[in-house]
């Protein structure tokens, strides 16, 4: 490792379960890569809803992740492991890690990093990684989206909706999307929803077959689950294709699978943590192939809310908690 690299670094990690508050500041020693890794100089780190709810206790790190919050991280590559190739210290990546994202210093295995374009903000970078990777497995790879059909999005003006919305709109789909209120309604139509309803005034499913004209959505991306799931498959046309990727409103429910039947549909879901290193890795390689081109050009950028310093960690999380926030939240070190 080169001198340049401290021996300790700050990160924000917490003790006990609870509020944003629990969140503190502690002193660190700075990790090595190991074999496949490499160590990231940390400019930004994305806040993703996954790191709220590990922080209330509901979703510990996998075995072997770092207990530190963080699953997207940008910044310069500062030393790298045994069997790295080439020489990729000193350059700017953005990276899916599995943990460990909200500290001046990150470990990324290279397969899971991507270049940063010239020109590209180091924040917006540190805001694709885990949005990007769940958005395009879920809906093009488990949920077979193709051009002109029609997606059904919860959420959105949240980090995954507004980036189902814009690789949707990128590759040929009708996005219609829910949200809370007429202004996050707005919010959606100006990002590139096509159809955007304010569920607390509407009912979504007479309004998705409105608009659909009576014909309904390809595929479902929901995040809420439990009592949407049966609403969720009213909205889906014959053949269609419901995708779960969290559990906000509850893990159960009650279906009719005779309405399943009579529709064909397919019901499937992920997550994305815990899954093996090799499948994110193919994951990675797909997205610079596929995705990574309209990154370069400048066509796809994360639509960004607010960034706040690392020490205030808990303020950022707060403000997720909150709601109120359109795009995504990322948390900066300073090291830009």
């Amino acid at each position: 490792m080169g001198t340049e690299i401290p021996a300790t670094m700050q990160a924000m990690g917490f003790d006990e379960p609870g509020g944003p508050d629990v969140l503190r500041a502690e002193t660190l020693p700075v990790p090595h890569p190991a074999q496949g890794e490499v160590l990231i100089r940390v400019a930004y780190a994305g806040v993703n809803r996954p790191d709220v709810i590990q922080r209330m206790g509901h979703y510990p790190a996998p075995p072997n992740a770092s207990p530190i919050p963080g699953l997207e991280v940008a910044g310069e590559i500062v030393a790298q492991g045994e069997s790295v190739t080439p020489d990729w210290v000193g350059q700017n990546v953005c990276a899916l890690v599995t943990g460990g994202g909200y500290a001046e210093y990150c470990i990324a295995k290279i397969a899971h990093c991507l270049p940063v374009p010239e020109g590209m903000p180091l924040a917006e970078a540190a805001a694709l990684p885990e949005t990007l990777f769940t958005v395009w497995h879920n809906v093009f790879e488990r949920g077979w989206a193709c051009e002109g059909e029609t997606l059904l999005v919860h959420g959105g003006t949240s980090g995954i909706g507004t980036m189902a919305i814009k690789l949707g709109k990128l590759f040929g789909l009708t996005v219609i999307v829910t949200c809370g209120s007429d202004a996050k309604c707005s919010a959606a139509t100006k990002i590139g929803a096509d159809h955007a309803i304010n569920y607390k005034s509407a009912d979504f499913v007479e309004e998705v077959k409105r608009v659909t004209h009576g014909n309904g959505a390809q595929l479902v991306l929901d995040m809420v689950s439990g009592d949407y799931v049966p609403r969720n498959l009213a909205c889906l046309a014959e053949d269609g294709r419901h995708v779960t990727i969290a559990v906000l409103g509850g893990m159960k429910t009650e279906l009719n699978m005779a309405q399943i039947m009579a529709k064909r549909l397919t019901l499937t879901g992920s997550t994305l943590r815990a899954r093996p290193d090799a499948f994110k890795a193919l994951l990675c390689d797909e997205i610079f192939q596929t995705v990574w081109p309209h990154v370069e050009d400048g066509s796809l950028r994360p639509e960004m809310d607010q960034t706040f310093p690392l020490e205030e960690a808990a303020a950022a999380h707060a403000h997720m908690e909150a709601g109120g926030h359109i795009g995504k939240i990322v948390l900066g070190t300073g090291n830009d």
